[in-house]
């Protein structure tokens, strides 16, 4: 077979076209009338968070919840495929390549830059002490267990659909215990279309993210200009990088440089806490959490309702807060969309390195394991920028906050370190890394949606998507930089939070099928296994 026949013969004919096209299309509308775009961006992302950020606080409130009820309930040790099942990957190189596909650019570029952000404009206490820990609550609010719910929900649909009952490795599966083989339809080619927007979209954002802080830490280490031309042909550079990575396939490009990457943070993170004041980040580590467990569902369901704009200050007023309501636009609505337009990505890349782990496995460790490695990212790096701050050391809030964007903030706090340039330079290469494997895992978690769920999707094809993802990057970022990077990923997030709620009630649907002892995929509809444990893409029959 030819390489454009194996192509053609692994490209589904609605999803790849519709969802391929209009992605060119905002790419030519973005880079052709970037001054309107960045206009519409933020007019649709005004508008959703005034009107809908209810819906997106009650979607991450009600996915926590359930994720909690699937760790608990009967159906725990139910296994994702077949009983006598077996985990394809180690513990450490699953929480490895888990981690670094989740939210790793976000942790580098939000590490330092989040606490000072809420520690100086965040709503004033009574002393400096309790604004810090409100800010590390918050910081904790945003990357904890809402953030990876949302990732579990989803990854668990498609490994137990996938995995268990040999439906294709796609979002739609998860809708087959509702609407039966209609998913084959455009149901099913719909939410197919939106996981493929909600997953372009939040990995751009998140690439954005990344370029504008390796631009800022080549311009303090290197002098180097860090303004969008760089920044652009930066994102050329490393896309080219990426590239070549998710050709080489998940288990040895993805698998290695996720391995590498998590041992560069893991030896940066060591660092800080020895060069760093050591005994006040291990007592605050602790008081973090234990802050975040007792406030945990008054900021989980917190809508700003019975707020006074008067408790904020007054010099934040139309800036990045404003009020109440401001805030919540500005982070948690954002921060609730980036995750659920992620959700395709992760769900289905930790779904897909996810075999033969029980119900209650999965969601423990997808939920809690990174969790817990997270709060202490953030302890580290945000408590040692607020701790020098509060000490007179050094100011890392005023130049995080005067420079407004936090792209400099983890390199502002390094230069308080010993061994600054070293440490910089170790940064640039960590968020560079975790541009590639976000990309890399984006681009094949997006071909196997492309493709109608085929497990290994043709090299060619990862390609594209690859590029795609370097080039929205690129156009939102001349569309109006940061601003139009969350407005992308609030306004694809929005429709996919409706399709995660259905995927919650169609896991639902099914385990409770399973637990009675009934026939949740009949075998018809269901996928050829082959002796490996893969799934051809031929159904046994049609309707």
């Amino acid at each position: 077979m030819s390489t454009l026949e194996r192509v053609k013969g692994h490209i589904h004919p609605v999803v790849f076209p519709v969802s391929a096209g209009v992605i060119i299309l905002f790419v030519i509308y973005g880079a052709a009338f970037s001054d309107n775009a960045e206009q519409v961006l933020g007019a649709v992302r005004d508008w959703i968070t005034a009107n809908l950020g209810w819906f997106m606080i009650f979607t991450i409130a009600f996915l926590v919840v359930f994720c909690l009820w699937l760790a608990i309930g009967k159906s725990g040790s139910i296994r994702l495929g077949p009983d006598d099942a077996k985990p394809d990957f180690s513990y450490l190189t699953w929480f490895a390549m888990l981690f670094s596909a989740g939210m790793g650019i976000g942790l580098i570029f939000w590490g330092v830059a989040e606490p000072a952000m809420h520690f100086a404009e965040g709503p004033q206490l009574d002393s400096a002490e309790e604004t810090a820990r409100e800010a590390m609550l918050l910081t904790f609010h945003h990357w904890g267990l809402g953030a990876w719910s949302v990732y579990a929900v989803l990854g668990l649909s498609l490994a137990y659909f996938g995995f268990r009952h040999n439906l294709p490795m796609t979002v739609r599966s998860a809708l087959y215990p509702l609407i039966g083989n209609r998913v084959q339809g455009w149901p099913g080619n719909l939410v197919d279309i939106l996981a493929i927007f909600g997953t372009m979209f939040g990995i751009a954002t998140s690439l954005g993210l990344g370029v504008a802080q390796i631009a800022a830490g080549l311009g303090r280490v290197f002098d180097i200009p860090g303004g969008t031309p760089t920044q652009i042909a930066l994102i050329a550079i490393i896309t080219l990088i990426a590239t070549i990575s998710v050709v080489t396939g998940i288990d040895k490009g993805i698998r290695r440089l996720s391995e590498i990457n998590i041992n560069l943070a893991g030896l940066l993170l060591l660092f800080v806490i020895i060069t760093g004041p050591t005994l006040f980040l291990l007592t605050s580590y602790f008081e973090n959490i234990g802050n975040y467990i007792t406030g945990f569902f008054d900021v989980l369901f917190w809508g700003g309702v019975y707020d006074n704009p008067e408790v904020w200050t007054a010099e934040t007023q139309g800036g990045w807060y404003g009020d109440a309501e401001g805030w919540l636009s500005g982070w948690t609505i954002f921060y609730w969309a980036w995750w659920i337009s992620w959700a395709p990505f992760v769900g289905m890349f930790i779904a897909r390195i996810s075999r033969g782990r029980t119900i209650r496995e999965f969601i423990l460790g997808v939920l809690f394991v990174p969790t817990a490695v997270s709060f202490l990212w953030f302890t580290v790096m945000g408590n040692t920028a607020l701790h020098l701050t509060m000490t007179g050391t050094a100011d890392i809030v005023g130049p995080t906050v005067e420079e407004g964007t936090g792209d400099s903030a983890m390199f502002f706090m390094l230069e308080a370190l010993p061994l600054s340039t070293l440490t910089s330079i170790v940064t640039i290469l960590v968020v560079t890394l975790f541009f590639v494997t976000s990309s890399d895992s984006g681009s094949f978690v997006i071909d196997m949606i492309a493709s109608g769920g085929d497990l290994d999707p043709p090299k060619s094809m990862r390609v594209f998507w690859a590029v795609s993802e370097g080039v929205v990057a690129a156009v939102l970022l001349a569309a109006g930089g940061l601003a139009a990077l969350q407005a992308g990923a609030i306004a694809t997030g929005l429709p996919f939070a409706i399709v995660l709620l259905i995927v919650a009630f169609g896991v639902a649907r099914g385990l409770n099928v399973e637990a009675r002892g009934g026939v949740v995929v009949r075998p018809e509809h269901q996928l050829v296994q082959d002796p490996t444990g893969g799934m051809s893409q031929e159904a046994r029959s049609e309707d």
